[in-house]
Formats: structure tokens, C-alpha cells, sequence
């Protein structure tokens, strides 16, 4: 009686721990299968939805020093190269334009004279780059006190110069004087250069921002190495670098083109 007893507590005993196996491993089966389900599910997911990006802008985003020199002076300008042009014109009766620069951009930059002999608007000695009237020296890269300036070099039918200063936030008239260190030769070489420039600055400067877009900062004058003349034409673009474009003054036609990384 007692042998019997303990017989069949011992195969109760046997069958609940068989029962408790199987339970086991059909819970870890069913884990597993929900665990590769799971990570097929974000594989899938990273596929479609693309990782944020956890790294800062490279150096190469930053802006070099000519570049914020070319900002300030744009971000403070209101009055466009049209508008100071006609108005550099119309303060000198029966003039044209030869020349026009934003001051206090690239003014150190070398470029070939113009008519004048005293540099072309970027370069140096230009009307930029020279004592200022008040004789106070060659400007900053940035904007004075009173604002950006337009520098203008307009010409009379015989050639005489005259230099018109503009300012570049209201239009105003600051200055306007002929131009005193000016010989026969000079006013010859300028009334010459303007007979064979069929095409206006304005004409040149949009044959250059067609091609890039951007803002005007300079326009001048010049002769292409015994081949014509040109209007030479400075564009800052969005990136605040400049291109410098060499446009032929009879044609519209750009010879030159030339980009400064700087």
C-alpha cells in the first residue's frame, strides 16, 4: 500500500518536471522568434529612415577674412550699382561712366590701370586706395561711420574726369571734383577709350550677373592688351567670393573670367 503511494507520487513528480521542460522550451522558441523578428523590423527601419547627423559643420563652411570684409560692406549697402551710376552721371552734364566701385571691397587687389593712369577701382593707387579729400587716408575694409561708399569716375566728351562720391545707404552726393592730376594725354586716352565702347557699363554688368549671380561691386573701364576695350566687372556672389569678368566693350561677349577663392 505504502510502495504503491510512493510509485505514483514519484511519476506525478516526473510528469510535472517533463511538462515544466517542455513549457521552457517552447517559451525560449517563441523568445527567439521574437527577437529576429524584432531586429529584421529595425534593420528595415534603418534602411528607409536615414541616421541624423551627428557632425558639426567643416572649417571649410567658414568664411575667410575677405569674404566677412565683402559681407559687411554689402550688408550695409542699399543703393545699387544702377542707381549709383545714374546718379554719378547725372551730377557731371554730358558725362559717361568709366568707373565705379564699392569702396572698402578687395581694394587691395592688384588690377590693370585705368584711363586715368591711377589703377583701375580695385586696385591700387585707385580713387579707393588714395587720401580720401577729407584727408583722413585710404579707407577701411569696412563701412565708416557714415556707411558704404560709391566712387565714381565719370568723363566729359573731351575726357575730363571727374570723381563723384556716393552714399551707398541714402544716394546722396558727397563729393563731387574734377579730377586734378589729369594731362592732355590722360583725357585723350579716356575720351578714346569711351568712343570705342559701344556697349554701357550697364550692359556689361548684365552679361556678367547673367552668367553669375550676384551683386555688383565694381565696374571699370580698361584695354584689353591692344585688342579693344573692355568693361571689366567685379560679381560678389552668395558664397561672398568674388569673380572678375572681362567683358568686351563693343560686343557683350566675356573674354575673362577669373574667381578669387579668397
Amino acid at each position: 500500500m505504502n510502495s504503491a503511494s510512493s510509485r505514483s507520487r514519484t511519476l506525478k513528480a516526473v510528469g510535472a518536471l517533463s511538462l515544466a521542460a517542455a513549457t521552457a522550451l517552447l517559451m525560449t522558441g517563441c523568445g527567439q522568434s521574437s527577437d529576429s523578428a524584432s531586429s529584421a523590423a529595425t534593420s528595415e527601419a534603418a534602411k528607409v529612415v536615414p541616421q541624423k547627423q551627428t557632425t558639426s559643420p567643416s572649417a571649410t563652411a567658414q568664411l575667410t577674412e575677405d569674404q566677412q570684409e565683402r559681407k559687411t560692406v554689402l550688408d550695409a549697402t542699399k543703393v545699387t550699382f544702377d542707381d549709383a551710376a545714374t546718379t554719378a552721371t547725372g551730377e557731371v552734364a554730358g558725362s559717361k561712366l568709366v568707373e565705379l566701385d564699392l569702396e572698402g571691397v578687395d581694394d587691395d587687389d592688384n588690377q590693370s590701370p585705368s584711363p586715368t593712369a591711377t589703377g583701375s577701382p580695385t586696385g591700387s593707387p585707385s580713387p579707393t586706395g588714395s587720401p580720401s579729400p577729407t584727408g583722413t587716408g585710404s579707407p577701411s575694409a569696412s563701412p565708416g561711420a557714415d556707411g558704404p561708399v560709391w566712387v565714381a569716375e565719370v568723363a566729359e566728351k573731351d575726357g575730363t574726369i571727374h570723381t563723384v562720391r556716393i552714399n551707398a545707404v541714402d544716394g546722396k552726393v558727397i563729393e563731387a571734383r574734377v579730377d586734378a592730376d589729369q594731362d592732355a594725354d590722360d583725357k585723350k586716352q579716356t575720351a578714346d577709350w569711351l568712343a570705342r565702347a559701344t556697349q554701357t557699363p550697364q550692359q556689361a554688368a548684365k552679361v556678367a550677373t547673367e552668367k553669375k549671380k550676384g551683386t555688383v561691386t565694381s565696374v571699370s573701364l580698361d584695354d584689353n592688351d591692344g585688342k579693344g576695350v573692355i568693361w571689366q566687372v567685379d560679381v560678389v556672389g552668395s558664397d561672398w567670393k568674388k569673380t572678375t569678368f572681362d567683358v568686351d566693350a563693343k560686343n557683350d561677349t566675356i573674354v575673362r573670367e577669373e574667381t578669387d577663392e579668397d
